[in-house]
């Protein structure tokens, strides 16, 4: 028998096994609602902070553009849009612990 051969029979029963396993549903445990709520309100105030510096850097873009100046906030805005990936990051992993 072939390495390649005895790999692929390898990750198919590793596949096999796995397909096996419960996957149950998320469930809080109970007095959780006061978490799922302060964690909700984090959401949105996070995701409001950074739609509003998305808008905050723009405007930047556009004053110093004027001035000939344009390309200096470029590390500011891929630093805005890093924090906007981990925010949206961080409520989708909300959204699995709360099981909504």
């Amino acid at each position: 028998m072939s390495l390649s051969l005895a790999t692929a029979h390898l990750f198919t029963a590793a596949g096999q096994v796995l397909a096996e396993l419960p996957d149950p549903e998320p469930l809080a445990p109970p007095g959780f609602e006061a978490v799922s709520t302060i964690l909700a309100w984090a959401k949105w105030v996070g995701l409001i902070a950074a739609i509003l510096s998305l808008i905050a850097v723009a405007v930047m873009f556009m004053f110093n553009s004027r001035r000939g100046e344009g390309g200096e906030h470029v590390k500011t805005f891929v630093g805005i849009l890093a924090g906007v990936m981990i925010i949206g990051a961080a409520t989708a992993l909300v959204g699995f612990i709360s099981g909504s």
